[in-house]
């Protein structure tokens, strides 16, 4: 049976929190390991551009996010691992599939009508602030998954419409020119949870809510205890189905500690004896990688020396992809 390929992008803007690993790193390392999956995992560089201007956060962000996906047991000699910037023809690509993507279908791209929608309330010119890269990130998206013709791209559902846009615009360039690109499918799982942050909000660095995910023991705990919870003393029964506390524990747990922790809820726990317990169940499960993150924090060059071997092994696939489209459209040395 044929492989299927799967690509996967993290964008290099923040540092590695409970919900990245949850929702994202855990669940991913994990399908990269079947015998019917071919993974490919980026550190997305060129998309951080968009909306950081710090040049050492987008430095130290890849950094954070390599050792994340090294430390948490990524066999990057199973799946490919690099660096979007490390792959020359990603951009090269990027214009070509830019001369074959309707403006008008940039135009309905969810990022850019909320920025337009903002400035109209703002009482600002529509287009105010908004950069060439914000109004055309869906090619570059374009670029990353048709360049390695992946077939399921793992997103949220709020990129389900990129993946959309990559698939409109590689049937484009086939019809135009060649039948280069397979045409990617968006793989949403249900299963996937999405963690509550410390005000019970969704976790994200948008909010500032965040737990990073290899805080030392002091700060995890300390991050753990700002969990927003009510005014039930102990003893009086609480309802798990509303608590962010409860809800990070169903991550974490199996089945039967779940269960267990829902009676407790009901028997009134007191919200620092679940707090204490949660604290015990993160640190349980992600100590052992905490130190290996921290050694690879203190060894930059093996984390380079790992991106540029998956960038070598990237470009087994883009060089000769990049050929077939120049071909295509007629770029190249003249016969």
């Amino acid at each position: 049976m044929a492989k299927q390929r799967v690509l996967t992008g993290i964008t290099t803007t923040g540092t590695p929190h409970l919900g990245n690993y949850v929702g994202a790193i855990r669940p991913s390392i994990a399908a990269s390991r079947s015998d019917s999956v071919e993974s490919f995992f980026f550190l997305a560089d060129y998309h951080a551009l968009i909306k950081a201007q710090d040049p050492e956060l987008v430095r130290r962000s890849s950094k954070e996010i390599a050792a994340t996906w090294l430390a948490l047991g990524l066999d990057t000699d199973r799946a490919l691992f690099y660096r979007q910037s490390d792959i020359p023809e990603i951009t090269q690509l990027t214009w070509v599939l830019c001369c074959n993507a309707a403006k008008g279908l940039m135009n309905r791209a969810h990022a850019y009508k909320a920025a337009v929608q903002a400035n109209e309330e703002a009482g600002e010119d529509p287009d105010f602030a908004v950069t060439m890269g914000l109004f055309s990130y869906p090619v570059l998206m374009a670029a990353d998954i048709l360049m390695f013709n992946a077939q399921r791209i793992p997103v949220g559902r709020d990129q389900i419409q990129h993946v959309e846009m990559a698939r409109d615009i590689g049937q484009r360039f086939n019809h135009n020119f060649a039948e280069v690109f397979v045409l990617p499918e968006a793989e949403v799982s249900d299963d996937v949870a999405v963690l509550q942050g410390l005000d019970g909000r969704k976790m994200s660095k948008s909010y500032n809510n965040t737990i990073p995910l290899f805080s030392g023991e002091k700060q995890l705990r300390k991050a753990i205890n700002k969990i927003k919870t009510n005014l039930l003393e102990p003893g009086e029964p609480k309802d798990p189905d509303d608590s962010t506390v409860f809800q990070i524990w169903a991550a974490f747990a199996d089945d039967a500690e779940t269960a267990r922790m829902r009676a407790e809820f009901e028997n009134g726990i007191a919200w620092g004896e679940a707090k204490k317990q949660l604290f015990e169940l993160i640190n349980a499960e992600i100590g052992e990688a905490r130190e290996r993150y921290n050694e690879l924090m203190d060894d930059p060059a093996h984390i380079e020396s790992v991106l540029r071997k998956g960038a070598e092994r990237a470009r087994e696939y883009s060089v000769p992809l990049m050929a077939k489209v120049r071909e295509a459209v007629g770029i190249g040395a003249i016969c």
